[in-house]
């Protein structure tokens, strides 16, 4: 299963080169991660793992166009990689993973009212898929939760749906880093900064490395 193989690294305790330069915020090592995995890509186009590498490198890059303040430069690294993630799924309709990752570039792609009316639904269809396939897995929480946290209440998201969502990954994983970090981005919508604050800390216990959970602990008030 192709997740499986791609958490190895995960669960031997080190991080892949990939979440290493996401950690770092390290945009140059993230681009060419991102070419050399689009070339092994347009090499095995019947491969879904070739193709899941892909667009899994591009949602890091994303998320990272994201953290530094540059949508443009995310959504065109979101887009990239939402045709192999597409093509992951059709190739392993079954892998909860694959549609994870393709709600959550569905969702990078997002940037105005426009690019939301195309792409917000297919992140959310995306986002249910794999929580039907894998409703015990803590990543599909944590994404579920990232999807709510930027939808407006009046369609069912918001602050509140985020928290539950992250509050049931850590359930389902006390050591997931992202869940800790989303929780506390929830907590201070919330306006509870020192739930808040100490969330980002136990994130900052799991993955010292990463430079947003540093950011987001160090502008966050201690009460």
């Amino acid at each position: 299963m192709i997740l499986h193989l791609l958490m190895a690294g995960f669960l031997a305790g080190t991080l892949s080169p990939l979440e290493t330069a996401r950690d770092a915020q390290d945009r140059a090592a993230m681009a060419r991660l991102v070419n050399e995995a689009a070339t092994a890509a347009a090499k095995a186009p019947n491969d879904a793992a070739a193709q899941h590498r892909m667009a899994l490198a591009s949602s890091y890059l994303a998320e990272v166009e994201i953290e530094t303040h540059d949508k443009k430069a995310a959504h065109e690294a979101a887009v990239r990689g939402i045709q192999a993630a597409e093509r992951a799924v059709a190739l392993q309709p079954n892998d909860a993973e694959g549609y994870r990752i393709l709600g959550t570039l569905c969702g990078q792609a997002i940037t105005d009212i426009l690019s939301g009316l195309n792409y917000g639904p297919r992140a959310k269809d995306a986002i249910n898929k794999a929580v039907s396939l894998m409703p015990k897995s803590s990543p599909v929480w944590v994404a579920r939760g990232v999807g709510n946290y930027y939808m407006p209440a009046q369609f069912g998201g918001g602050a509140a749906q985020a928290v539950a969502d992250f509050r049931k990954a850590l359930e389902l994983d006390g050591n997931n880093a992202e869940a800790w970090l989303w929780l506390g981005i929830a907590l201070r919508k919330q306006n509870q900064d020192g739930e808040a604050r100490k969330a980002f800390g136990k994130a900052l216990e799991l993955d010292p490395n990463r430079v947003w959970v540093r950011q987001q602990f160090d502008k966050t008030p201690a009460k």
